[in-house]
C-alpha cells in the first residue's frame, strides 16, 4: 500500500532555486508545474523533481513541508541533499523559494 500524501523539492532549471510542496499525487502535480499548470512557478519552467517522503497521514506532511520552509529545513537540505547539489550547481540562497499552494 502507497502512502498518500507525499512532501517533494524541485530544483528549477530555469532559476537554479528550489520549490518546496505537498501533494497527494505527485505525477499529476509535477506534470502541473512541468507544463505551467501552476501561475505561480509558470515562469520557472523546467523543474525537476530531487527529493520527496511520504507520510501515512497529512498532518505529518504537513509538518514536514513547513520545516523544509523554515531556516534549521534549508540546512537540513543543505545537509541531506549536498551531492545534488553540488552536481546541479545549485548554491543555497539566504531563502529558498516556496509558495504555499492546496493539496490537490
Amino acid at each position: 500500500m502507497a502512502l498518500p500524501y507525499c512532501v517533494y523539492v524541485l530544483f528549477s532549471e530555469k532559476d537554479h532555486l528550489l520549490y518546496i510542496g505537498f501533494t497527494t499525487n505527485l505525477e499529476n502535480r509535477l506534470n502541473r508545474h512541468n507544463t505551467g499548470g501552476n501561475k505561480s512557478t509558470a515562469p520557472r519552467i523546467p523543474f525537476q523533481l530531487i527529493f520527496c517522503e511520504y507520510y501515512l497521514f497529512k498532518d505529518d506532511a504537513l509538518k514536514r513541508e513547513e520545516y523544509f520552509k523554515t531556516s534549521a529545513g534549508k540546512r537540513t537540505l543543505k545537509l541531506m541533499l549536498a551531492t545534488t547539489f553540488e552536481k546541479l550547481g545549485y548554491k543555497m540562497p539566504e531563502q529558498v523559494i516556496s509558495i504555499e499552494e492546496t493539496e490537490e
